[in-house]
């Protein structure tokens, strides 16, 4: 398994992910570690083992004490690989930023400026708060108007 796929397994997991957080405020032994997580000693240490594998963390030896320390190298291949693609939704994103910019803007204008007085509300509300009866006939004039055509 190549570098960069053993990174994003060992991220996979949402313990794992916890354990790179406590480790990126500094060295922790495995029993501190496993203070936060409901789960046994040899739980962790199996979790400690795949970010070691993946070159996500590192042990030290400190008389009886076994510090675990994050390793941040194989992060940032993760951070060159993402690059462009991080690149790509920047560029969509400030493009969405200014069409919503420009939408605002003209729903301003318009708010500001109307092209025609709406004395009685929106037209469209109105017509589509137009009664059940007079929905009906508006249909069976069209139908009327369809079946004149097709004679």
């Amino acid at each position: 398994m190549d570098a960069l796929s053993a990174t994003f397994a060992a991220l996979a997991d949402p313990t794992r992910r916890s354990i790179l957080a406590q480790l990126a405020k500094g060295e922790a032994t495995v029993n501190e570690l496993a203070e936060p997580h409901a789960m046994s000693l040899p739980s962790v240490s199996r979790h400690l083992k795949v970010l070691e594998k993946a070159g996500l963390v590192s042990k030290s030896r400190a008389a009886q004490w076994r510090p675990c320390r994050l390793e941040v190298a194989p992060l940032e291949g993760v951070d060159e690989w993402m690059a462009p693609y991080r690149a790509f939704f920047e560029s969509r994103f400030d493009r969405l930023e200014e069409q919503l910019k420009t939408m605002v803007a003209e729903r301003e204008d318009r708010s500001t400026h109307p092209t025609e007085p709406m004395a009685h509300g929106n037209p469209i509300e109105k017509s589509a708060a137009k009664s059940p009866a007079k929905r009906r006939a508006g249909k069976e004039d069209t139908e009327k108007t369809l079946q004149s055509r097709r004679k």
